[in-house]
């Protein structure tokens, strides 16, 4: 007598093998340390593309949360880029990140430079 065991929730001729248990694992880690990171957690989004040069997983998050992203000179961001590199390296994947810029584009600071104008009201 012959038992088969089948996993519930999955077609019958899906095989489970480490690389698709591992598949996501790269795109949840990614959420897991931005939503950790930004104020508006609901707002993040990663997609995950697979193609012949590897794994690209795309970033979007709140326009507002982009600074803490990026990072002073973008230190944040080429941290979590070595994080998720080492997360495919585990995985035999080569993933790469690539954070989207807002619709809006760059958000300009609205910081007020001195103008010759102002040079002459100086009192001292």
């Amino acid at each position: 007598m012959r038992i088969q065991i089948r996993k519930v929730g999955l077609p019958e001729n899906k095989k489970i093998t480490a690389r698709t248990m591992a598949q996501d694992n790269d795109k949840e880690f990614l959420e897991y340390i931005v939503k950790a990171l930004v104020d508006n957690p609901k707002d993040v989004k990663v997609e995950r593309k697979v193609d012949e040069m590897g794994v690209l997983l795309s970033l979007t998050v709140n326009p507002q949360d982009m600074g803490q992203i990026i990072g002073r000179e973008g230190s944040t961001a080429k941290a979590i880029r070595n994080l998720v590199r080492i997360v495919g390296l585990k995985n035999h994947a080569r993933v790469n990140l690539k954070i989207e810029e807002p619709e809006g584009g760059r958000v300009q600071r609205t910081d007020k430079k001195e103008t010759p104008e102002d040079i002459d009201n100086i009192s001292l």
